[in-house]
């Protein structure tokens, strides 16, 4: 039997890294967990630290960091517990890790999954902000030192999972007329609209299919989520955004579609459990257990789809914009979004307002091509400090 695939999850106390953690349990024998990543969430990951017993626990906040060593000394466990970014590249990097489960959220998760790149690691890539800011970055990373990129998002892996055998990126090659990814049209799709305004944080990360963080349920009720996966999509199928189409798919079934030039169209179903696509990519090409119930075709009974309304959801307006202008416009749309969304979560912007302060911020921004990682993290800071200031004008 050969040795277990040794792992680094990223993000290992939020939704995707509890629930790689539990897919991971079901096959001890396949898998051993390396280093563990958090941002602060320090009892989750001293829980995590105990039942894996992992070589290094990374803490983003060195607070944090401290606290973990402290709860740890007590348990007299081996983890050695480091803190900050260059730690985080450092475990993402390791010659002795196979695979790195990539799901921080946000921004801060880009230079640990740009190193995995670089270090030819297996990256199971569940974070968005990598793609969206710095796609032809992190795509030439993966291409010069071949790593394996495999995507967790259910829509990708399922595009993953539909594309023809052996795809290299050239789409009328592979027969594909375009890529639909559903959407479910999260918990507002038939809210009216003059009661968006009024919506509270609560409402909003009322996802009606989907257990997620609050910033991606925010993202999902405005839509914006789907315009990043479109983007993701651009960079992952090397498709044009003219041949990627958004359906609302209100059972969330369908976790995306492939449409071939003689008519087939082939989809990935699936129950809405993030451990079928994190299942997927840890044991491909192999398909394991991952604790999910069997769809029930029957019990389903009927599958709805339409089209997106876009003056409900300008969210999926401004990311289609923004990927067909290219340079780092999706940058800032990013930048811009997740101040919006932070806002928003403290009441301090309307639900309303969250495709208004992106827009504006686009707007004025330059959205020219970004030479390097250090330039984009700049015009990430330049988008995010103008949207602060869009917010101060609304106060």
């Amino acid at each position: 039997m050969s040795r277990p695939q040794r792992l680094t999850i990223l993000g290992s106390t939020g939704t995707i890294g509890v629930n790689t953690l539990d897919v991971v349990a079901r096959h001890p024998e396949r898998y051993q967990v390396l280093a563990l990543t958090a941002n602060a969430y320090v009892e989750r990951m001293a829980e995590q630290c105990r039942a894996f017993r992992p070589r290094y626990a990374v803490m983003l906040d060195a607070d944090a960091a401290e606290r973990l060593r402290l709860a740890l000394r007590e348990d007299d466990l081996p983890t050695e517990v480091l803190a900050g970014v260059e730690a985080l590249e450092r475990v993402a990097s390791l010659p002795e890790v196979d695979a790195v489960m990539a799901a921080i959220v946000g921004s801060a998760g880009m230079r640990p999954t740009l190193a995995a790149a670089r270090a030819g690691k297996r990256v199971l890539l569940a974070n968005k902000e990598t793609l969206v800011m710095a796609g032809r970055l992190f795509m030439d990373a993966v291409h010069e030192h071949k790593a394996l990129l495999l995507p967790i998002d259910s829509e990708h892996n399922a595009i993953f999972q539909a594309m023809p055998s052996g795809y290299a990126g050239d789409l009328d090659r592979g027969g594909v007329s375009r890529i639909l990814l559903t959407a479910s049209g999260g918990p507002f799709r038939t809210t009216p609209l003059a009661q968006l305004a009024a919506v509270t944080p609560e409402q909003a990360c009322a996802h009606p299919n989907w257990v997620m963080g609050r910033k991606i349920s925010v993202d999902s009720a405005s839509m914006m989520n789907k315009g990043l996966e479109v983007i993701e999509a651009h960079w992952l199928f090397n498709a044009p955004a003219e041949r990627i189409e958004v359906v609302i798919h209100p059972q969330s079934v369908i976790h995306s579609l492939v449409s071939y030039i003689d008519g087939s169209v082939i989809a990935q179903l699936g129950n809405p459990d993030m451990r079928t696509p994190i299942a997927y990519a840890l044991a491909y090409p192999e398909r394991i257990t991952a604790g999910v119930e069997p769809l029930d075709l029957a019990k389903i009974a009927i599958l709805q789809f339409e089209r997106p309304d876009l003056q409900r959801f300008p969210c999926l307006r401004l990311a289609f914009d923004a990927l067909k202008q290219g340079g780092s416009a999706s940058a800032i749309l990013n930048a811009a979004n997740e101040i919006a969304v932070a806002a928003f979560l403290e009441q301090r912007l309307r639900f309303d307002q969250i495709p208004v302060l992106v827009e504006s911020v686009l707007a004025a921004s330059d959205c020219r091509e970004a030479a390097g990682i250090d330039e984009l993290l700049q015009i990430d800071a330049a988008a995010r400090a103008a949207a602060e200031l869009h917010i101060a004008r609304l106060a």
